[in-house]
């Protein structure tokens, strides 16, 4: 069933309230009529079923009619560590990683990163992924739009990383664990950090830090892939393996 996202200032139950682009886009382009019925999520883990009531040119308004609740989750949550692509990878790559689940995306800025982004360029750049991000969760019926963290760099996030986060480095080039037989965490509340590097690979200085957080290095075999394949790959294998996919 299609679910569209709302901001959570937009639910005021018993109605719901809309404008904007989803606005635009429910009444111009899917020509919804009241009287019909459509599901709407927060982004945050609740749907709506609404009955769209009013439909003008400044508003869409809907009586909610049923409230849903995300299933317990049933799996840890996951979280990609991608180090910065250059062009339109790092877009596809948080695209494709919200369909496929992951809960939270944290750019990486690596030394071998081609793309260093501007400090004036953060915020409008965060705004865009973010974007992405929440269309690419509604296009997969996702309940949660996954949150896009400011870049830092590798040293900051395992630092910052929450007490009990399990985290793997994708290595290549390295002997490590295969992805197919390393442990994965079985707390259903816990995390699963995943560290993809950029398209130049890990520096040594990288390496050695995540070593001395005795992070665990894993590899996918002995193909080298591309940075934004590797990080698909990786994603699928783990969600397969979680049971959240296949």
């Amino acid at each position: 069933m299609p679910v569209f996202f709302v901001l959570p200032q937009c639910i005021t139950p018993p109605t719901i309230s809309l404008t904007g682009d989803l606005l635009s886009h429910l009444r111009d382009s899917l020509r919804v009529n009241t009287g019909e019925t459509l599901w709407f999520g927060n982004g945050q883990g609740t749907r709506y079923h609404a009955e769209i009531t009013d439909l003008s040119k400044r508003a869409v308004t809907g009586r909610i009619l049923e409230t849903v609740q995300e299933p317990l989750r049933r799996a840890p949550r996951l979280i990609l560590g991608q180090s910065l692509l250059k062009g339109e990878k790092m877009d596809w790559v948080i695209q494709k990683a919200t369909e496929l689940g992951v809960a939270e995306l944290v750019p990486i800025e690596s030394r071998h990163s081609v793309v260093q982004l501007k400090a004036d360029r953060v915020d409008h750049q965060l705004a865009r992924w973010q974007r992405i991000a929440l269309e690419a969760a509604q296009q997969s019926e996702q309940w949660r739009v996954p949150t896009i963290a400011a870049p830092q760099s590798l040293a900051a996030l395992l630092t910052d990383r929450e007490t009990g986060t399990i985290t793997l480095m994708l290595a290549e080039r390295r002997e490590g664990k295969s992805l197919q037989t390393v442990e994965l965490p079985q707390d259903m509340t816990g995390s699963l950090l995943i560290l993809i590097g950029p398209e130049g690979g890990w520096s040594k200085e990288e390496v050695q830090i995540a070593e001395q957080a005795g992070i665990q290095p894993i590899t996918l075999g002995q193909q080298i892939l591309r940075a934004e394949t590797a990080a698909i790959a990786t994603i699928s294998i783990l969600q397969s393996r979680l049971g959240k996919l296949g």
